[in-house]
């Protein structure tokens, strides 16, 4: 079978210098694959005047819809990819986290996007900052989607998961994706490729794909584009350095391998909770998908009063690990992604063996084999502050060290010694332990998981980045982060500072802002459905008067008698009143009733309040009154859309009183018409 990139719209096999796949169990040619004669210029530039244009025709909310629909469609084929993954030496757990993983980002990317973004075209970043005075200059930072491509280069060991975690937040920034995946492993990603074309939900241009070699892609990337890149800090130095994307500035994301570290703190002992789940875990990093993750443990630092029983510990549950064929229904751990890699991983133990000892696995057990299989090893260092390669080499393998330490400043060193991190995990139910390992190492490692009893129950564990948190580190792992929710998006998008007026800040965002224009409501806003409702619509309402029977009567029902609403003199001393004041919610209940329309309609629930601030006092004998505007509107359901009032509640001197976002579900059709 020979592989066939996605280019311009079109399936091409490459033209010549073929490189052959092989089934990491059984050592078969399962594909061959090339990108040679390809158009990587041309790719590029179908991607901006084609891709481009056609996902910015579409907003936040409509990319992200497309999104949750592709990953139901490849949830329904899951099964062909599970079955073409067992060829990558993975087992069906190994898989399901690259598979169904893979997918479960997308829909988070998407749900997330609806959440957090609005229903339009143009991100508004942080609050609106007053520049003036009078309040008739002001600046808002937005952000746009880039006019370029995103380029994914992706590492071997996750060939769908690897892919679907750049794609979800590229393609709701409405940036269109070229997709790189790893060479070993690439029949499984042409194969989910493969299904987004054929699904026919994405506009045209949105991806393409690349199964061999990137050729000169690089040389045409200018300042619009993103690379991103998953892989070896030696790989990642390389493409950084790449004349275009230095002459260009080419915004470049790397998330590289790295030794991340575990530490078990001095409180738990053999027999406590956390002990066990630190076994557990640096098992798991070692036998799931073969050691071979960027997460994985690769140090491990145990107390020393401890290290005889850890390796024990470590050593009595790999017993009970088998290892073999991933098809088979017994196997627990399946092999390496290929000959060459297991080489390279022994290639490295070679290194590291060299100076601290194997205590755990025999490195040879399979030599003979077809398949790329190798037993877990594990290494005992127990004079590492003085130790050079387990600090700076890794076997991206099946393979560990434990390293001895004496006292919380050594853990928090040798933590620091690994140059920069992905992820470290703490085992401790010693919360002043915990503290000081974060603030000693948090500035090293992208994340820290701090396991312990309380979460061990709904915990991920320590390999298992997720989309609502940034995956990536400083130093040796590259420096950059991926995912994050809308923090991942924002690598496919510029922020620029707007200024100007309020009412040209708002046409440009499409939030209605405080001195912008009103839009008068010729029937009750209540009254109108979702759709119907125009952002600026405002209703201005009757005024009140606040008595002191009504103070005391709130008072009295809600059990709230703070003396500044309660006694006159007292509160007459407090530097922020004059008299007894006027409860702040009584305030919130009386302009609930100045505005809401009761009679049944569109209007569903009062889901919340955002950003409430009670500016000027009201005392008794003050009138308050109410204006209600809406300020922004989001699509929640096919149903029903959220929208967000600005309330602005003023007395009889036109002062603000106090002022917040209502947040209501309407209906699209009024269901009482």
């Amino acid at each position: 079978m020979i592989l066939q990139n996605y280019a311009e719209g079109h399936w091409v096999a490459g033209s010549g210098n073929y490189r052959s796949l092989r089934d990491s169990v059984t050592g078969k040619e399962i594909a061959k694959t090339s990108s040679t004669g390809l158009n990587f210029e041309a790719m590029l530039d179908y991607a901006r005047s084609v891709g481009g244009p056609n996902l910015r025709k579409y907003g936040f909310h409509d990319r992200a819809y497309m999104l949750k629909a592709l990953a139901s469609y490849l949830m329904s084929r899951k099964e062909e990819l599970y079955e073409l993954s067992y060829s990558t030496g993975a087992t069906r757990k190994d898989s399901w986290v690259d598979i169904e993983g893979g997918f479960g980002t997308l829909f988070f990317a998407s749900s997330k996007a609806r959440r957090d973004m609005p229903d339009g075209d143009v991100h508004v970043d942080g609050e609106l900052e007053n520049l003036s005075r009078g309040g008739t200059f002001m600046g808002q930072h937005i952000a746009l989607p880039l006019q370029g491509a995103a380029i994914h280069i992706n590492a071997y060991n996750f060939p769908i998961w690897g892919a679907l975690e750049k794609f979800g937040p590229a393609f709701i920034a409405g940036i269109p994706i070229i997709i790189k995946p790893a060479t070993v492993g690439s029949y499984l990603t042409e194969a989910m490729v493969k299904m987004i074309v054929e699904a026919d939900i994405l506009p045209a241009g949105a991806v393409q794909l690349i199964v061999g070699s990137t050729g000169d892609l690089l040389d045409h990337v200018g300042c619009q584009d993103v690379v991103s890149f998953t892989g070896s800090a030696q790989t990642a130095s390389k493409l950084r350095s790449a004349p275009n994307i230095m002459k260009n500035s080419t915004r470049f994301i790397a998330e590289q391998d790295s030794l991340n570290g575990c530490v078990l703190g001095p409180d738990a002992a053999p027999g406590t909770p956390e002990f066990d789940l630190f076994i557990k875990e640096v098992a798991n990093e070692i036998s799931v998908k073969a050691g071979q993750k960027c997460t994985a443990i690769r140090r491990a630092m145990v107390p020393a009063k401890y290290m005889d029983a850890a390796a024990k510990a470590l050593s009595e549950r790999f017993e009970k690990i088998s290892i073999g064929d991933p098809r088979a229904k017994d196997t627990r751990m399946g092999a390496l992604a290929g000959l060459s890699q297991r080489q390279d991983v022994l290639d490295k133990l070679e290194i590291l063996s060299a100076e601290n000892p194997i205590i755990i696995g025999d490195k040879d057990k399979f030599a003979d084999g077809e398949g790329a299989f190798l037993s877990p090893i594990v290494m005992r260092c127990d004079d590492p502050l003085n130790k050079s390669a387990v600090h700076e080499v890794e076997a991206f393998g099946p393979v560990s060290t434990l390293m001895s330490y004496e006292n919380t400043d050594e853990a928090i060193t040798l933590l620091r010694k690994g140059g920069g991190s992905l992820v470290a995990s703490v085992f401790s139910y010693d919360r002043s332990f915990t503290r000081e390992l974060v603030l000693g190492g948090a500035a090293f490692h992208g994340r820290m998981l701090l396991a312990d009893r309380e979460s061990a129950g709904e915990s991920t564990g320590h390999g298992s980045p997720l989309p609502h948190l940034v995956h990536g580190g400083p130093g040796r792992a590259g420096g950059g982060e991926e995912m994050g929710g809308t923090r991942g998006v924002m690598h496919y998008m510029q922020r620029t500072a707007i200024q100007g007026s309020p009412t040209a800040i708002a046409n440009i965002t499409g939030e209605w802002l405080p001195t912008a224009p009103e839009i008068k409501a010729t029937e009750h806003p209540f009254r109108r459905t979702y759709h119907q409702l125009k952002v600026g619509e405002t209703l201005h309402t009757k005024s009140r008067e606040i008595t002191v029977k009504e103070i005391e009567l709130f008072a009295n029902s809600t059990g709230d008698k703070f003396y500044a609403h309660m006694n006159p003199d007292a509160a007459s001393t407090n530097p922020f009143f004059e008299d007894r004041v006027a409860h702040g919610y009584l305030l919130l209940s009386w302009a609930a009733g100045l505005f809401v329309e009761p009679a049944p309609g569109p209007v569903l629930a009062n889901t919340g309040l955002n950003n409430l601030a009670f500016m000027t006092p009201v005392y008794a004998g003050d009138e308050i009154k109410v204006r209600l505007t809406v300020r922004r509107k989001k699509r929640r359901t096919e149903d029903y859309g959220e929208v967000g009032w600005d309330v602005e509640i003023t007395n009889q001197k036109d002062e603000i009183c106090a002022r917040y976002e209502l947040l209501t579900m309407v209906a699209f059709e009024d269901p009482y018409a």
